[in-house]
C-alpha cells in the first residue's frame, strides 16, 4: 500500500519553518466532519519539509527537537495551532514520537526511523488503552506477538509509524514503533466529539503483529522517565496557544466587521482576551525553555510545566468565553469562524490529570527551599 496522501519531498529548512508551517495549513484547511483527516494540510506540511524537521541536521532534519531548536519548534507549533488545532494535534504527536526515538532509541533504531520520517511516514504517540478487552501486551521473547489495542489514537488509519507502549510479561512497559499499513486496523466510530472532528481519532487493534528487534525504542519504562515525560507537555501547550490566538483573532475580526469595536464593554472584553493570549504565550515560552535547556532542571521543570498547563487552560477558557460573549449568538452558527475555533479549542484543552499536575507543582512550591521570587529564575535582573 502507499501512504494515503501525496508526498512532496523538500529539504527541511532551519529558517522560516514557522512561516512555512502556518502558510501550509492556511493553503490546505482541514475538514470539520466526523471520520475525517486533514489530508491536504498534512501533505502541505510534508511538502514543506516539516515531517523531517524534528530530526537533527545529521539525520536530514532541521534540529527542531534539539535544545537549540526549541524556539523554532515553539513557533512552528503555535503557527500550526493558529491554523487548525486538529492538524496541530497530529503534528505535535509526530514531533513527540520522534523526540522519544531520538532520546531513547539506539543508533540503528534512530537511523531506521529517521529514514522513515524523511520518506514521508507520519508518526504519533498512542498510549491510552481501552478498559475492555484490555491494554496492549507483547508476548515473551520467544514469541513477541502483540495483543490488544490503543484508544483515543489521533491519526488512526493515517499514522503509519505509531509509537506505543506495550506491557511486557514482567509488567514493565516497552516503547515500540510499530509499522502499520495505511487505512488498516483503525476504528473511528467511537469518536463523535464536540470538537477536533478532523483528527481521525479512534481505536487501533494491534493483535497478531510480530515485534522485530528494531521496533523497540529504549529500555522498559523509559517512556515514563522524568522529567521528560511530564515536561514534554510544553509542546501541546504551544499548539493550544496558537488556538487561543486564533480565537482572539476571530473575536477582534468580528468587532471590526460589525463596527462594534468602539463600545467600551467590547473593548474591555477584547483587552481581557488579549491578556489571556499573552499570558499563555509567556508561559509557553518559559516552559519550553525549562523543559529543553540542558541539563534539564528536573522537578523544577516538571513543576513549571504543570503550572503552565493550568495557566494555558485558564487562558483558553477565558478567551472562548470572552469571544462568545462579545460575538453573541452568531458565534454559535456554523457559518461563523468562531464556532469551530471555540469547539476545537475547548476539546483540545481537555488534557489528562490537570488536578494532579497542579497538585504536584504546588508540592514543589511548598517544599522548595528557594525564596518565591527565585523559584523559576536563578537571578533577578540588575
Amino acid at each position: 500500500m502507499t501512504i494515503p496522501f501525496p508526498i512532496a519531498q523538500v529539504n527541511a529548512r532551519p529558517v522560516g519553518l514557522a512561516e512555512l508551517a502556518a502558510s501550509a495549513v492556511a493553503r490546505a484547511p482541514a475538514p470539520d466532519r466526523h471520520d475525517s483527516f486533514p489530508v491536504e494540510a498534512m501533505a502541505a506540511l510534508r511538502g514543506a519539509g516539516l515531517l523531517a524537521a524534528p530530526l537533527p541536521e545529521a539525520l536530514g532534519g532541521a534540529g527542531l527537537c534539539t535544545p537549540a531548536g526549541t524556539e523554532r519548534l515553539r513557533d512552528v507549533l503555535r503557527g500550526i495551532g493558529r491554523g487548525n488545532l486538529a492538524v496541530g494535534r497530529i503534528y505535535e504527536g509526530h514531533v513527540n514520537a520522534l523526540a522519544l526515538v531520538l532520546r531513547y532509541g539506539s543508533d540503528p533504531v534512530r537511523a531506521r526511523l529517521a529514514a522513515d520520517a524523511r520518506a514521508g511516514h507520519l508518526f504519533g504517540v498512542w498510549n491510552t488503552e481501552p478498559a475492555e478487552p484490555g491494554g496492549l501486551a507483547i508476548g515473551p521473547e520467544a514469541d513477541p506477538v502483540l495483543t490488544g489495542a490503543k484508544s483515543y489514537a489521533s491519526g488512526a488509519g493515517y499514522v503509519t509509524r505509531p509509537l506505543v507502549t506495550a506491557r511486557l510479561p514482567d509488567g514493565r512497559r516497552q516503547m515500540l514503533v510499530v509499522p502499520l499499513d495505511p487505512e488498516s486496523r483503525a476504528d473511528l466510530s467511537g469518536w463523535r466529539a464536540h470538537g477536533m472532528r478532523a483528527s481521525a481519532t479512534g481505536t487501533v487493534d494491534f493483535t497478531g503483529l510480530r515485534v522485530n528487534p528494531l521496533d523497540r525504542v529504549g529500555a522498559p519504562d523509559d517512556y515514563y522517565r522524568q522529567p521528560f515525560f511530564a515536561a514534554g507537555a510544553w509542546r501541546f501547550l504551544a499548539v493550544q496557544c496558537g488556538g487561543i490566538e486564533a480565537v482572539l483573532e476571530a473575536h477582534r475580526g468580528h468587532l471590526a466587521a460589525t463596527g462594534r469595536g468602539a463600545d467600551p464593554h467590547q473593548r474591555a472584553r477584547l483587552g481581557q482576551a488579549a491578556t489571556a493570549a499573552e499570558t499563555a504565550r509567556l508561559f509557553v515560552e518559559r516552559a519550553g525553555h525549562m523543559a529543553t535547556a540542558e541539563p534539564v532542571s528536573g522537578d523544577r521543570a516538571v513543576a513549571y510545566v504543570a503550572l503552565a498547563r493550568g495557566a494555558v487552560e485558564r487562558a483558553g477558557l477565558d478567551a472562548i468565553e470572552l469571544a462568545q460573549r462579545s460575538v453573541g449568538l452568531s458565534g454559535f452558527l456554523e457559518a461563523h469562524p468562531l464556532e469551530r475555533l471555540a469547539r476545537d479549542l475547548a476539546t483540545y484543552l481537555r488534557q489528562p490529570a490537570p488536578d494532579g499536575a497542579l497538585a504536584g507543582a504546588a508540592t514543589y512550591v511548598a517544599e522548595s527551599e528557594a525564596p518565591v521570587h527565585a523559584l523559576w529564575h536563578d537571578s533577578e535582573p540588575a
